[in-house]
């Protein structure tokens, strides 16, 4: 039999409790088939207290060398209390970004902008020093 430790829903609508359970992985979430209660889960106290999370350690540790496998939300919880290893962040993907042949255009399109500013600017040093070259000369 495959044992695996996992969450089991309990509380009313909108304001949810959950058991730690040690169950046969074949059984549904909420079946009632457990084999033990080893801890219980509070999502709607604050992150930091202490009743958020609670769990029997000598159960668990138990349960994990006779072979039980934790879920995924379960693993977190563990590697908090400190008896599993933390699992490491993969690295993300650059999926986010766009494309190379797009960074082109849009480096393309603001080196064209930043020389017309360049050339603009130019233009007007000119015309600035063209203006005051004739009235010097008047005098």
């Amino acid at each position: 039999m495959a044992t695996v430790i996992r969450l089991a829903r309990y509380g009313a609508k909108k304001r949810p409790y959950y058991h730690v359970v040690v169950t046969d992985s074949r059984n549904a979430r909420n079946s009632g088939n457990v084999l033990e209660v080893v801890g219980k889960y509070d999502p709607m106290q604050p992150r930091d207290s202490e009743k958020r999370v609670i769990l029997n350690l000598d159960l668990v540790k138990a349960w994990l060398a006779k072979g039980a496998k934790p879920s995924d939300r379960v693993y977190k919880f563990l590697a908090n209390a400190g008896l599993v290893a933390k699992k490491p962040v993969p690295v993300q993907t650059k999926k986010h970004l766009q494309s190379e042949k797009t960074q082109m255009k849009i480096k393309d399109k603001a080196d064209k902008l930043a020389k017309a500013a360049e050339e603009k600017a130019a233009a007007e040093a000119a015309a600035k020093a063209a203006a005051e070259a004739p009235a010097e000369s008047a005098e």
